[in-house]
């Protein structure tokens, strides 16, 4: 009975720990987008000013 109960409590806590790496994924996604779009936005819709040759 012990072992059954053990088992059932690790598997909780690596069933909250894939969770909680899950959401920390999202967040640091979420993250990098919402700051690609900040950047793009000061840069402006219209054409590049600088030329690469």
């Amino acid at each position: 009975m012990k072992a059954t109960f053990a088992a059932s409590v690790l598997s909780a806590l690596l069933y909250a720990q894939g969770l909680l790496g899950f959401a920390a994924l999202a967040s640091v996604l979420l993250k990098e987008r919402a700051h690609a779009s900040e950047f793009g936005s000061d840069m402006g819709s219209g054409p590049s000013l600088l030329v690469v040759r």
